[in-house]
C-alpha cells in the first residue's frame, strides 16, 4: 500500500538572494511530487539554506541544523545547503555527523542523495531554475549571482564566484510567470548587472522592461558609485523612490581600508540631489562598526553623518573577521567592548531618526500595496527588512489602495480610510 507523496521541510536563513535560491529548490522538489509541510517532523527531506556572511550566521545556521536534527523523524534526510555549505562544505560534513548530506549551490537536493548514496549527482543552474507560484503579492528576482569586486571585508566572491548575469528574457520570463505586483530584484551587486558580459548599463533598461510588466519595481543593494543619473532616473520613473545604498562607512579614509568607494560628503550630495528631486525618496543603508583602523575621529565622522543624512532606514554590524579577505591582514582592531559602545550609540541614534521620520507622516495620504489582510507596504518599506503599515483587515492582499496615516509606533504607521 503506498503512503502517499512524500514531504519537504525547507527552512531559508539569510538575505533575500537565499529566498529565491530556496524558492527554486522548492519548485524543483515539488516536480518531483514531494509536498511541502510547516512541521519538521513530519517530514521526509529537511534542507537548510543557509547563511555564512559573518560569524553572528554562521552561528544561526549551526544551531539550526542541530535544532532540526533534533526534531527529525526516524528515517528523514538532513540536507544543507547554501553559503555554509559552499564555503565550509567538507569540514561542515566532518564537525556535523548529523547532517546526511552537505550540497553547494550546484547540487540538486533529491531523497537518497546522502552522503555514502556514492554516485555523483548532475548540477543543476540554481540561477535559471523555474520557481513554484507566488503565494504573496511581491516576489524577489534575483538577475545574478556572483561578485566581481573586492571589498575588504568580504568573503562572497570566494564561494559564490564571479559576477554571472542572466539573461534579460530569462528574467522577464521569471516575471511573467511570478504574476505579483511588485518585483525586488536583488544579486551581489545589482546596478553591475551585465557588465560581467560586456552590457555595460543593462542594469537601467531592465528595470524598465520590468516596470512594464509589474505595478512596482524595487532595487535592494546599489554600491554608491554605480548610481549614475541614467540609474536614478529610472528607479523614479518607476514610482518607487527608494534608494537601498551599500554605503558601509562614510571616513575616507576608511573606506580606502575596506577597499570602497566615496566618502561621507560625496555620499550627503548624492542623496541631497535625490531628494531635491523627489522629496519623500526613502533611504536604507548599511554601515559596519569597528572595521580595523576605525579610529574616535572615525566613528564621530559616521555619528555626524547619520544626524545629517536623517536616512528613513539603517542597519549597523559589528566588524566580523572572515578568513581569506584583505581585512583579516590589517592591523588596528578595535576593541570589542569599544564597538559594542558603538553600536549601541549609533543604533540609538538611527531608531530616534526612524521614529521622527515616521512620525511626520502622520496625517498624510499614501499609497500602499497589500501583503498580508491588515498588513501592507507604501515606496517606503521593503519587505521583510523596514517597517510595516497596518491597514483594516478588510482590504484584500495584492490591491493597491490609497490610505490616510493615523499614527506611528515605532518603525510602523498605522493608516485607514480617508
Amino acid at each position: 500500500m503506498s503512503r502517499g507523496p512524500q514531504h519537504y521541510h525547507l527552512v531559508t536563513l539569510g538575505c533575500p538572494k537565499n529566498e529565491v535560491d530556496s524558492d527554486k529548490l522548492a519548485g524543483t522538489l515539488v516536480a518531483d511530487g514531494m509536498v511541502a509541510t510547516d512541521d519538521p517532523g513530519a517530514a521526509d527531506l529537511i534542507v537548510v539554506n543557509t547563511c555564512a556572511f559573518i560569524e553572528e550566521a554562521r552561528q544561526e545556521s549551526v544551531d539550526t541544523i542541530l535544532a532540526l536534527a533534533d526534531a527529525r523523524r526516524d528515517g528523514a534526510e538532513l540536507v544543507v545547503t547554501g553559503c555554509l555549505a559552499e564555503r565550509y562544505g567538507d569540514e561542515l560534513a566532518e564537525s556535523l555527523p548529523e547532517v546526511d548530506r552537505v550540497a553547494g549551490f550546484g547540487v540538486p537536493v533529491a531523497l537518497g542523495a546522502t552522503r555514502g548514496a556514492g554516485a555523483p549527482l548532475p548540477e543543476m543552474d540554481l540561477l535559471n531554475l523555474p520557481r513554484p507560484a507566488a503565494i504573496r503579492p511581491w516576489a524577489y528576482v534575483k538577475v545574478a549571482e556572483g561578485c566581481n569586486r573586492r571589498c575588504g571585508f568580504c568573503a562572497i566572491p570566494s564561494f559564490r564566484g564571479p559576477q554571472r548575469s542572466r539573461t534579460v528574457d530569462d528574467i522577464l520570463a521569471e516575471v511573467d510567470q511570478l504574476d505579483v505586483r511588485e518585483v525586488v530584484l536583488v544579486a551581489q551587486d545589482l546596478a553591475s548587472y551585465g557588465r560581467d558580459d560586456g552590457r555595460t548599463g543593462a542594469i537601467v533598461p531592465l528595470v524598465e522592461a520590468v516596470a512594464e510588466r509589474v505595478d512596482r519595481v524595487r532595487l535592494l543593494y546599489l554600491y554608491p558609485s554605480d548610481l549614475t543619473d541614467r540609474l536614478v532616473d529610472a528607479i523614479l520613473a518607476t514610482g518607487v523612490p527608494y534608494f537601498d545604498l551599500s554605503l558601509q562607512h562614510v571616513s575616507p579614509e576608511l573606506l580606502r581600508r575596506m577597499r570602497r568607494w566615496g566618502s561621507g560628503d560625496r555620499f550627503l550630495e548624492r542623496i541631497a540631489a535625490i531628494r531635491d528631486r523627489t522629496p519623500d525618496a526613502a533611504f536604507r543603508s548599511n554601515f559596519i562598526v569597528g572595521y580595523p583602523g576605525e579610529t574616535e575621529d572615525d566613528h564621530a565622522e559616521l555619528v555626524a553623518f547619520i544626524q545629517v543624512a536623517q536616512l528613513d532606514w539603517c542597519g549597523f554590524f559589528p566588524f566580523s573577521e572572515e578568513t581569506g579577505t584583505y581585512a583579516a591582514t590589517l592591523d588596528g582592531q578595535v576593541e570589542p567592548g569599544l564597538v559594542r559602545e558603538r553600536l549601541a550609540e549609533l543604533t540609538e541614534l538611527q531608531d530616534g531618526i526612524t521614529a521622527r521620520r515616521r512620525l511626520d507622516l502622520v496625517g498624510s495620504r499614501i499609497e500602499v500595496l497589500v501583503d498580508t489582510p491588515g498588513v501592507g507596504r507604501s515606496h517606503r518599506e521593503a519587505p521583510e527588512i523596514d517597517g510595516v503599515v497596518h491597514l483594516p483587515a478588510d482590504v484584500a492582499p495584492g490591491a493597491i489602495s490609497q490610505v490616510r496615516v493615523q499614527a506611528a509606533i515605532g518603525s510602523d504607521l498605522v493608516a485607514g480610510p480617508g
